[in-house]
């Protein structure tokens, strides 16, 4: 069987806490990955995912068109444009550097896939920080970023709402009854994108699932998580958990 090459970007954060007891006090750090689940699932599929935590991209992500090439399909998954804009020779040494949403853009157009998941630092993001509006790499996606923190969160969860045929690659197999989920980005679909699931009635139908082309490329938003907290460990359980990933990788490299 032949396995596809993926790059996942993101996925990764630390967090620091200072604890007080009376006192004395004293602080730890953590370092947390989310796409263990997703990873688990792919893990015995059609590809083979190479996962590069958001503090190594900000380095070590392919900085060409020619090197991103390597790869069938990239994913973003909760990385802001600023880990790919600013390497460390222009952010510490003023050294110049090539703008890597601009080899994105170029990656897909060359026929390349990419795909964007959402999170608190994918599309807009959290207080707007994750900047991908007015981007090369905004440019490519079936869908436009707000100029604002985009976050909707829903705490009550809201259920998938299936809006494309059942028939469809991505869909295949489903069905249309898919586990709650507990927010998403907000986004705006582009004129010829295609929508395949949307969020509940309650939150205007928004868009969840969304597919385009861009040249000679495929690209892909699915604007809640890959895990915890807004994708809850009810939806990792659901057998259409792998499923679905898998489909959106395979449509994406154009394996239908």
């Amino acid at each position: 069987m032949k396995k596809y090459k993926v790059l996942l970007a993101g996925e990764s954060w630390v967090s620091t806490a200072t604890h007080i007891k009376g006192f004395d006090q004293f602080p730890t750090v953590t370092y947390h990955t989310g796409a263990d689940e997703l990873l688990a699932a792919l893990k015995d599929s059609a590809f083979d995912v190479e996962f590069m935590p958001a503090h190594l991209a900000q380095k070590e992500f392919p900085q060409t068109p020619e090197a991103l090439a390597s790869y069938d399909a990239i994913v973003l998954s909760d990385i802001g444009a600023n880990t790919l804009l600013l390497h460390p020779d222009t952010w510490i040494h003023s050294k110049r550097t090539p703008n890597r949403l601009k080899a994105l853009k170029t990656y897909v157009e060359n026929g390349g896939a990419l795909l964007m998941f959402g999170g608190y630092y994918s599309f807009q993001g959290i207080n707007g920080g994750a900047r991908f509006k007015g981007t090369p790499v905004e440019e490519v996606l079936p869908v436009t970023c707000l100029p604002v923190d985009d976050r909707v969160e829903v705490p009550e969860g809201f259920d998938p709402v299936v809006t494309g045929a059942t028939d469809h690659p991505i869909l295949k197999g489903l069905g249309k009854d898919w586990p709650y989920l507990l927010g998403f980005n907000e986004v705006k679909v582009k004129d010829g994108a295609e929508v395949l699931a949307t969020v509940s009635t309650d939150y205007g139908s928004l868009p969840l699932l969304i597919t385009g082309t861009y040249g000679k490329g495929r690209t892909l938003a699915w604007t809640s998580d890959v895990g915890p907290h807004w994708l809850p460990p009810r939806f990792i359980a659901w057998d259409g958990y792998k499923t679905l990933f898998e489909q959106m990788l395979l449509w994406s490299v154009g394996q239908r």
